[in-house]
């Protein structure tokens, strides 16, 4: 197995943080957020899940990491992980700056 390129890494650390924050904060994701806490309730452990950062990221890396060692070489898996890290540094400078 070959180890991960610096570049791959951080985009897709990058893309880890982006698909996070969709999730757990996002208002386009909230319908998602809102029928978790509808079926299992608001108090609950599902519901915690999907507005939990750090719950949420375990599982997004998990899965990142896996289309990384398969795909991180790909052109298609840099532009799509390049677009999502830029997004989350810019959200990020947004926050900063404004």
């Amino acid at each position: 197995m070959l180890p991960m390129s610096v570049l791959v890494f951080l985009l897709s650390l990058g893309t880890v943080c982006r698909i996070t924050r969709f999730i757990t904060k996002d208002a386009l994701a909230a319908g998602f957020r809102s029928r978790v806490a509808g079926r299992f309730g608001d108090d609950s452990q599902p519901a915690y899940l999907v507005s939990c950062g750090w719950c949420v990221s375990v599982w997004v890396a998990g899965a990142v990491t896996a289309l990384a060692h398969w795909a991180g070489d790909e052109t298609w898996y840099q532009a799509c992980a390049t677009v999502l890290t830029l997004s989350y540094l810019a959200g990020l400078a947004n926050t900063w700056l404004d």
